[in-house]
Protein backbone atom coordinates (compact mmCIF):
# COMPACT_ATOMS: atom_id res chain seq x y z
CA UNK A 1 0.00 0.00 0.00
CA UNK A 2 2.85 2.44 0.75
CA UNK A 3 4.71 1.66 -2.32
CA UNK A 4 1.22 2.08 -4.28
CA UNK A 5 1.17 5.54 -2.53
CA UNK A 6 4.41 6.78 -3.42
CA UNK A 7 4.11 5.45 -6.94
CA UNK A 8 0.86 7.24 -7.40
CA UNK A 9 2.35 10.57 -5.70
CA UNK A 10 5.36 10.32 -8.17
CA UNK A 11 3.17 10.19 -11.31
CA UNK A 12 0.98 12.95 -9.96
CA UNK A 13 3.81 15.20 -9.48
CA UNK A 14 5.54 14.47 -12.97
CA UNK A 15 2.00 15.33 -14.18
CA UNK A 16 2.25 18.35 -12.69
CA UNK A 17 5.48 19.40 -14.33
CA UNK A 18 4.26 18.22 -17.36
CA UNK A 19 1.37 20.66 -17.63
CA UNK A 20 3.85 23.35 -16.62
CA UNK A 21 6.09 22.58 -19.14
CA UNK A 22 3.58 23.06 -21.82
CA UNK A 23 2.89 26.40 -23.27
CA UNK A 24 -0.18 28.14 -22.70
CA UNK A 25 -2.15 31.03 -24.83
CA UNK A 26 -4.63 33.55 -23.08
CA UNK A 27 -6.12 36.48 -24.76
CA UNK A 28 -5.85 39.99 -21.95
CA UNK A 29 -7.89 41.81 -24.75
CA UNK A 30 -9.82 41.24 -28.25
CA UNK A 31 -11.44 43.29 -30.82
CA UNK A 32 -13.37 43.05 -33.70
CA UNK A 33 -15.24 45.71 -35.78
CA UNK A 34 -18.56 45.65 -35.19
CA UNK A 35 -19.95 45.91 -38.71
CA UNK A 36 -18.14 42.43 -40.43
CA UNK A 37 -19.69 39.45 -40.89
CA UNK A 38 -17.81 35.93 -40.46
CA UNK A 39 -15.05 35.69 -42.60
CA UNK A 40 -14.96 33.25 -44.81
CA UNK A 41 -11.12 32.43 -45.90
CA UNK A 42 -11.25 29.77 -49.02
CA UNK A 43 -9.56 31.42 -52.08
CA UNK A 44 -7.95 34.67 -49.96
CA UNK A 45 -4.62 35.14 -50.11
CA UNK A 46 -3.30 36.15 -46.49
CA UNK A 47 0.25 37.65 -46.31
CA UNK A 48 1.79 37.06 -42.69
CA UNK A 49 3.55 39.81 -41.45
CA UNK A 50 5.82 39.05 -38.20
CA UNK A 51 7.30 42.31 -36.55
CA UNK A 52 11.22 41.89 -35.68
CA UNK A 53 14.08 43.17 -35.63
CA UNK A 54 15.98 40.44 -36.90
CA UNK A 55 15.66 38.92 -40.25
CA UNK A 56 15.95 35.45 -39.84
CA UNK A 57 13.60 35.21 -36.70
CA UNK A 58 11.11 37.32 -38.80
CA UNK A 59 11.37 34.98 -41.37
CA UNK A 60 11.09 31.71 -39.62
CA UNK A 61 8.04 33.10 -37.84
CA UNK A 62 6.34 34.46 -41.21
CA UNK A 63 6.83 30.89 -42.78
CA UNK A 64 5.45 29.31 -39.83
CA UNK A 65 2.80 31.87 -39.41
CA UNK A 66 2.11 31.36 -43.37
CA UNK A 67 2.12 27.48 -42.93
CA UNK A 68 -0.82 27.71 -39.86
CA UNK A 69 -2.86 30.07 -42.21
CA UNK A 70 -2.88 28.12 -45.31
CA UNK A 71 -4.18 25.34 -42.69
CA UNK A 72 -7.12 27.26 -42.42
CA UNK A 73 -8.59 27.11 -45.68
CA UNK A 74 -6.58 30.64 -47.22
CA UNK A 75 -3.27 30.78 -48.88
CA UNK A 76 -1.27 31.89 -46.81
CA UNK A 77 1.86 34.12 -48.00
CA UNK A 78 5.34 34.99 -45.95
CA UNK A 79 5.42 38.76 -46.14
CA UNK A 80 9.30 38.94 -46.77
CA UNK A 81 8.81 37.45 -50.23
CA UNK A 82 7.12 40.47 -51.18
CA UNK A 83 8.45 43.10 -48.71
CA UNK A 84 12.18 42.81 -47.78
CA UNK A 85 13.26 43.44 -44.65
CA UNK A 86 14.89 46.78 -46.06
CA UNK A 87 11.43 48.02 -46.94
CA UNK A 88 9.78 48.92 -43.59
CA UNK A 89 9.16 52.70 -43.65
CA UNK A 90 6.81 53.60 -45.91
CA UNK A 91 3.63 52.16 -45.40
CA UNK A 92 1.77 53.35 -48.31
CA UNK A 93 4.06 51.77 -50.02
CA UNK A 94 3.88 48.32 -48.46
CA UNK A 95 0.00 48.54 -49.29
CA UNK A 96 0.41 48.84 -52.47
CA UNK A 97 3.11 46.63 -53.51
CA UNK A 98 0.79 43.68 -51.51
CA UNK A 99 -2.45 44.72 -53.35
CA UNK A 100 -0.49 44.52 -56.37
CA UNK A 101 0.63 40.74 -55.58
CA UNK A 102 -3.01 40.18 -55.49
CA UNK A 103 -2.97 39.85 -51.14
CA UNK A 104 -6.69 40.38 -49.90
CA UNK A 105 -5.37 40.30 -45.99
CA UNK A 106 -2.93 40.55 -43.72
CA UNK A 107 -2.33 39.24 -40.58
CA UNK A 108 0.18 40.63 -38.20
CA UNK A 109 2.20 39.69 -34.99
CA UNK A 110 4.59 41.41 -32.38
CA UNK A 111 5.87 40.57 -29.38
CA UNK A 112 4.57 43.77 -27.15
CA UNK A 113 6.19 42.11 -23.93
CA UNK A 114 8.03 39.25 -22.11
CA UNK A 115 7.82 39.19 -18.30
CA UNK A 116 8.88 36.54 -15.35
CA UNK A 117 6.27 34.97 -13.32
CA UNK A 118 7.36 33.45 -9.99
CA UNK A 119 4.59 31.67 -8.19
CA UNK A 120 5.13 29.79 -4.60
CA UNK A 121 3.24 26.75 -3.56
CA UNK A 122 2.97 25.85 0.54
CA UNK A 123 4.10 22.75 1.92
CA UNK A 124 1.38 20.69 3.21
CA UNK A 125 1.58 17.23 6.08
CA UNK A 126 -1.18 15.22 5.80
CA UNK A 127 -2.62 14.05 9.02
CA UNK A 128 -1.64 11.23 11.17
CA UNK A 129 -3.35 9.40 13.87
CA UNK A 130 -1.18 9.35 17.39
CA UNK A 131 -3.73 7.41 19.76
CA UNK A 132 -1.71 3.97 19.48
CA UNK A 133 1.87 2.80 17.84
CA UNK A 134 -0.23 0.67 15.14
CA UNK A 135 -2.49 3.28 13.48
CA UNK A 136 0.47 5.92 13.75
CA UNK A 137 2.94 3.43 11.96
CA UNK A 138 0.92 3.06 9.12
CA UNK A 139 -0.10 6.78 8.83
CA UNK A 140 3.34 7.97 10.17
CA UNK A 141 5.24 6.94 6.93
CA UNK A 142 1.87 8.59 4.40
CA UNK A 143 2.46 11.60 6.34
CA UNK A 144 5.89 12.80 5.31
CA UNK A 145 6.00 16.59 4.84
CA UNK A 146 5.89 17.95 1.25
CA UNK A 147 8.14 20.30 0.85
CA UNK A 148 6.77 24.06 -1.19
CA UNK A 149 8.28 24.83 -4.02
CA UNK A 150 8.83 28.40 -6.30
CA UNK A 151 8.28 28.13 -10.13
CA UNK A 152 9.23 30.72 -11.94
CA UNK A 153 7.38 30.97 -15.56
CA UNK A 154 8.10 32.99 -18.64
CA UNK A 155 4.83 35.15 -20.15
CA UNK A 156 5.11 36.08 -23.47
CA UNK A 157 2.60 39.30 -24.35
CA UNK A 158 1.87 39.46 -28.19
CA UNK A 159 -0.17 41.43 -30.68
CA UNK A 160 -2.01 40.58 -33.27
CA UNK A 161 -3.74 42.28 -36.17
CA UNK A 162 -5.67 41.37 -38.68
CA UNK A 163 -6.60 43.75 -41.67
CA UNK A 164 -8.67 43.82 -44.88
CA UNK A 165 -6.38 45.18 -47.70
CA UNK A 166 -9.28 44.95 -50.28
CA UNK A 167 -10.96 47.41 -47.24
CA UNK A 168 -8.27 49.27 -46.16
CA UNK A 169 -9.88 48.80 -43.17
CA UNK A 170 -8.66 46.74 -39.40
CA UNK A 171 -11.04 43.57 -38.79
CA UNK A 172 -9.41 42.01 -35.51
CA UNK A 173 -6.80 42.97 -32.97
CA UNK A 174 -6.06 41.18 -29.78
CA UNK A 175 -3.16 40.94 -26.96
CA UNK A 176 -2.26 37.53 -25.81
CA UNK A 177 0.11 36.10 -23.18
CA UNK A 178 1.47 33.04 -23.28
CA UNK A 179 3.14 31.10 -20.72
CA UNK A 180 6.26 29.58 -21.18
CA UNK A 181 6.52 28.86 -24.40
CA UNK A 182 9.24 26.95 -26.62
CA UNK A 183 11.19 28.88 -28.54
CA UNK A 184 9.71 31.41 -31.20
CA UNK A 185 8.45 28.68 -33.64
CA UNK A 186 6.17 27.58 -30.58
CA UNK A 187 5.22 30.98 -29.74
CA UNK A 188 3.63 31.98 -33.22
CA UNK A 189 1.72 28.24 -33.66
CA UNK A 190 -0.06 28.73 -30.01
CA UNK A 191 -0.88 32.19 -30.75
CA UNK A 192 -2.00 31.47 -34.29
CA UNK A 193 -4.12 28.45 -33.48
CA UNK A 194 -5.36 30.27 -29.90
CA UNK A 195 -6.30 33.45 -32.26
CA UNK A 196 -8.14 31.43 -34.87
CA UNK A 197 -10.04 29.69 -32.70
CA UNK A 198 -10.98 32.94 -30.62
CA UNK A 199 -11.91 34.34 -33.80
CA UNK A 200 -14.75 32.01 -34.69
CA UNK A 201 -15.99 31.74 -31.12
CA UNK A 202 -16.77 35.22 -31.77
CA UNK A 203 -17.99 34.87 -34.85
CA UNK A 204 -15.74 36.60 -36.99
CA UNK A 205 -13.84 33.73 -38.65
CA UNK A 206 -16.05 30.72 -40.38
CA UNK A 207 -15.35 27.52 -38.71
Amino acid sequence: MRTEKLILRNLTAVAVLLLAACASTTFTSTWKAPDVQALNPAGKTIAAVFVARNESRRRSAEDLLAADISQHGAHGVAAYTLLPDDQRGDGEAARAKLKAAGIDGVVVMRVVGRDQRITYTPGYVMPAYYGAFGPYWGYGWGAVYQPGYLQSDTVVSVETLVYSLTRDKLLWASTSRTTDPRGLDNLVTEVANATAKEMIRQGLLAP
